[in-house]
């Protein structure tokens, strides 16, 4: 039976069930039962050698972005894996925080404050010590990109998405407007290979799920760059990733900023709270159907939503299921000193 977004209604219950009781085993067992193979454990190690370690620790882009404009700063800051942090490029104004503030400024016509507080190798459970640095003087918008290093190292998925939830809940407490940019298809990595590639893809794609279910469950919204390491990246593999075939280049990191934009311009521009449904109802799905729909492809925003004043219906959650139109991130320059 396929439910009003094209999501078997097996899928959702598999995902609501996964979510409610925590537990990825009725989920995964396959996964798990093959990853108990010699195999797949000699290729995860293989894998493992075969992708390079940090060696130095990517460009700080921490200052103002587009000081051009005038106005009050827009306070954003980054959290999350080495992709959050940059890891890959040369100069500030190519990692990912820089192009998302530069961006951000141009959308706004206002200059853009950034911080990042993101950790090369850091896996969900890493969240908290980043959340707890900007308490002190908390962010408009906060943007967490995460679930890569969970999947590579296997992580207990209950506790990784636990984890997120936690950090975006806290941030929403201190009124700081929250875009996380989920898990994408570790599949695509080229290091990876089958059979331990389609096992990758398939736990990016649940994982992506489930973290959309905590971060809207939250208070936050979610986009979704699952397939955006897919073809737009296996057509081009020798521009769009970094040198050592993990991580985006500077390229890659245009696109993931293009496909993050539209939902942090909409996070500051909207209302606090969740959106009522249009008259039609177009556009709303139940939490569930929601992120099992957009961890198929890249650029889904879910985002939550009220019908008829109501938060949830009969079958959980009411969420936004948006498609936004990928923005320009221009030519942005390296970040000016913050006095």
């Amino acid at each position: 039976m396929i439910g009003r977004s094209g999501v078997t209604m097996v899928e959702q219950s598999r995902l609501r069930h996964v979510a409610t009781a925590a537990g990825y085993a009725s989920a995964g067992v396959t996964a798990l039962g093959m990853l108990a193979t010699g195999v797949v454990i000699g290729q995860a190690l293989i894998a493992r050698r075969t992708i390079p370690t940090a060696e130095h620790p990517p460009p700080r882009c921490d200052g103002r972005y587009g000081f051009e404009h005038p106005g009050e700063p827009v306070r954003l800051a980054v959290l999350g894996d080495s992709s959050a942090a940059g890891y890959g490029v040369d100069a500030p104004r190519k990692t990912l925080g820089a192009l998302l503030a530069a961006g951000l400024a141009e959308q706004l016509k206002r200059p853009v404050d950034l911080r990042c507080v993101a950790v090369v190798g850091a896996q969900s459970r890493h969240l908290a010590p980043q959340v707890e640095r900007l308490l002190d003087d908390p962010p408009d918008l906060a943007v967490i990109l995460i679930g890569g290093n969970d999947v590579t190292h296997r992580s207990n998925v209950p506790d990784a998405v636990r984890a997120l939830g936690d950090a975006v809940r806290a941030l929403r407490m201190v009124n700081t407007d929250v875009v996380v940019g989920t898990c994408p298809d570790m599949g695509a990595i080229e290091p990876i290979q089958p059979p331990l590639k389609w096992l990758a893809h398939r736990w990016s794609r649940q994982l992506a799920a489930l973290q959309t279910i905590a971060v809207v469950e939250a208070g936050g919204r979610t986009v979704s760059l699952g397939d955006l390491l897919g073809p737009q990246f296996a057509a081009d593999p020798q521009r769009m990733f970094g040198w050592d075939r993990f991580h985006p280049s500077a390229e890659g990191y245009v696109a993931a900023a293009g496909v993050l934009l539209p939902s942090m311009v909409s996070a500051l521009a909207e209302p606090a709270g969740p959106r009522p449904a249009e008259p039609d109802g177009a556009g709303v799905r139940n939490l569930y159907a929601a992120a099992a729909k957009a961890a198929e492809q890249s650029g889904i925003e879910v985002a939550p939503a009220t019908v008829a004043g109501r938060e949830r219906g009969p079958h959980g959650r009411w969420a936004h299921l948006r498609r936004r139109a990928w923005r320009s991130v221009g030519r942005p320059t390296d970040p000016a000193h913050v006095p």
